[in-house]
């Protein structure tokens, strides 16, 4: 029986490898990609940007353990398999 809880390959999941697409907003000037490991998924918390009343710090999805040993938040599709 194949297991039911198993993510297919393509899906980012805690604990899957990423690339962490640099935005031009980052207050760091930092635009290289960074490749860490997904810690958190907030999902279940995360609020759309309309229903926050600003449009500002919007809400971060993924938490990630960056190979530098940085811990960085990204917003949905902030992110690709490494």
């Amino acid at each position: 029986m194949p297991n039911s809880g198993a993510q297919p390959a393509d899906v980012i999941a805690v604990g899957s490898r990423v690339t962490v697409i640099p935005t031009s907003g980052s207050r760091s000037g930092d635009t290289k990609p960074r490749i860490g490991v997904v810690v958190a998924d907030f999902a279940e918390s995360v609020i759309d940007n309309s229903d926050l009343g600003r449009d500002w710090a919007p809400v971060q999805r993924w938490a990630i353990a960056l190979d530098d040993g940085r811990l960085v938040f990204a917003a949905e599709g902030g992110l690709k398999l490494a």
